[in-house]
């Protein structure tokens, strides 16, 4: 994995750097420069790629980020968006010619308007601040992932996060209604508001995604939801990961969309239920949990329904939740799932690639056969309902080769992902992770398409740059005119 080759005349003005950057934040501890400190900010979630930044900059307000990205523009530095920095795809991983820009202490609820269902908040809040903020008041925020306890809702937006209540309520830019936006260039642009629909093109969807290449968001206004009057969630064990598989597609084929739908095998399951007690069916080779939710006569006549279903598929348990505090059992141990692998392997590899739901039997039973032929192996846990999967491959990183080992796997999943017609990513991003596989999913054509975008908001490519793109081209080639044979593309068409 390579990034771009530091600049070393950015290298050899980094005391200049903090300088300046200290005159725009001179808040105590809000320019970050000693090796010992940075230390702290040297990768985000995926581990395995570290290195040191340049510097660390804690703005507290819209202006400041302005100032910093404005320097960076005009001086040619380079500079890395950071939020709770638990990113699986590297998204944030620093660069040592660039600024790394902490969004941390933008950490507060700006309003709670119930009227207008939302509420306005700061980049460094994390996801279920959200929720507990209003759930006295019978509301909540519905994209929750599994890091949701620590992860930020600006990281939220640059991913386009989901989590296990998406397959009914959808992503993050499904849950946006504006967003507070500062460009390369120190413009501070708003996208958006409280309304339903913004007119124009939809740049609030371009940005949501955009992993930090495009500018930084500084405030998020969120659409609020009214807490469902009833929630029930199943546990249904099954024989075979396939037999889960085929009953996740019979559900959803069935007019059936749960509130969740979730997918753990075998491995997972022992190293959850050793974790959180959740009263998990040790015997099942897979597990699905779904929750459906609404009016309570619909929510009794889906599981009839569900579970009629997952019977039919072979189901050998099955276990209705009897109230709250056990449906919150049940998923205690989904959403405390990857933590709880990491008691069975030294390290594990968090794969994320999303594929046809009715293709889930086909890629489970090939990813078995790959672990056989890897050594190394595999402990799933995923978002059934819209066929995001996370596979954790387990290894060893002090014995040699096997990072390398599980990185090559990785990839392997990841390209049966878009085989069979599927996509690198669910909601982890590319970042530094997939980007330089995105020609497995994309012609050149598309590549350079996605880097005018990338140029028409930072032509100078100073914004996280070495993430996404697998080559990234100056915005001058990508704005060339191609000629081919002697003749010109669309002839017919007035040149200016």
């Amino acid at each position: 994995m390579r990034m771009p080759e530091p600049d070393a005349t950015t290298l050899d003005r980094r005391l200049s750097v903090v300088h300046e950057l200290r005159r725009m934040v001179p808040e105590p501890g809000g320019v970050i420069h000693d090796p010992d400190e940075l230390a702290v900010y040297e990768c985000d979630g995926l581990t395995a790629y570290r290195q040191l930044p340049l510097v660390v900059v804690l703005p507290q307000t819209t202006r400041q980020v302005a100032q910093v990205l404005k320097y960076c523009h005009e001086t040619g530095v380079k500079v890395v968006p950071r939020g709770a920095g638990t990113s699986l795809s590297g998204g944030a991983l620093p660069l040592a010619d660039g600024i790394t820009l902490g969004l941390g202490k933008f950490n507060r609820i700006l309003e709670v308007d119930l009227e207008n269902r939302c509420a306005v908040v700061q980049p460094g809040v994390t996801n279920l601040a959200i929720s507990t903020a209003v759930a006295g008041q019978g509301f909540y925020y519905a994209p929750d992932p599994s890091s949701q306890i620590a992860c930020s809702i600006g990281g939220n937006v640059a991913e386009n996060s989901g989590g296990v209540h998406c397959l009914k309520y959808g992503l993050t830019t499904n849950n946006l209604l504006g967003l507070e936006f500062v460009t390369i260039e120190g413009e501070v642009i708003r996208l958006g508001g409280k309304h339903l629909d913004s007119p124009g093109y939809d740049l609030m969807g371009v940005i949501t995604g955009s992993e930090g290449l495009l500018g930084v968001v500084t405030e998020v206004t969120v659409r609020l939801l009214p807490t469902p009057a009833t929630a029930r969630a199943l546990l249904m064990g099954f024989e075979s990961s396939e037999a889960a598989g085929d009953t996740v597609t019979a559900i959803i084929a069935g007019g059936i969309i749960p509130a969740g739908l979730e997918m753990m095998d075998r491995p997972a399951i022992h190293a959850a239920e050793a974790f959180c007690h959740a009263g998990y069916p040790l015997d099942a080779e897979a597990l699905l949990i779904c929750e459906l939710d609404g009016p309570e006569a619909e929510v009794e006549h889906l599981i009839e329904q569900v579970a009629a279903i997952a019977r039919g598929k072979g189901a050998n348990s099955l276990r209705v939740s009897a109230d709250e505090a056990e449906r919150q059992a049940f998923w205690a141990g989904r959403k405390a799932a990857f933590p709880a692998v990491g008691r069975i392997s030294p390290d594990y590899y968090c794969m994320d690639g999303t594929i046809p739901r009715h293709q889930l039997p086909h890629v489970l039973g090939r990813m078995r056969q790959m672990s056989a032929e890897y050594g190394l192996d595999v402990a799933n846990v995923f978002h059934a309902g819209d066929g995001n999967l996370h596979p954790l491959i387990l290894f060893d990183a002090n014995r040699p080769g096997d990072l390398e080992k599980a990185e090559a796997f990785g990839a392997e999943i990841l390209k049966l992902c878009v085989e069979v017609g599927g996509v690198l990513t669910g909601e982890h991003g590319v970042g530094v992770e997939k980007r330089d596989l995105m020609p497995v999913m994309f012609e050149p054509v598309d590549l350079a398409h996605q880097q005018q975008v990338k140029c028409a908001f930072d032509p100078r490519h100073r914004l996280n740059p070495g993430k996404m793109f697998p080559e990234l081209h100056n915005c001058a080639e990508l704005g060339r005119l191609h000629v081919s044979g002697g003749r010109m593309p669309f002839p017919d068409l007035p040149r200016f």
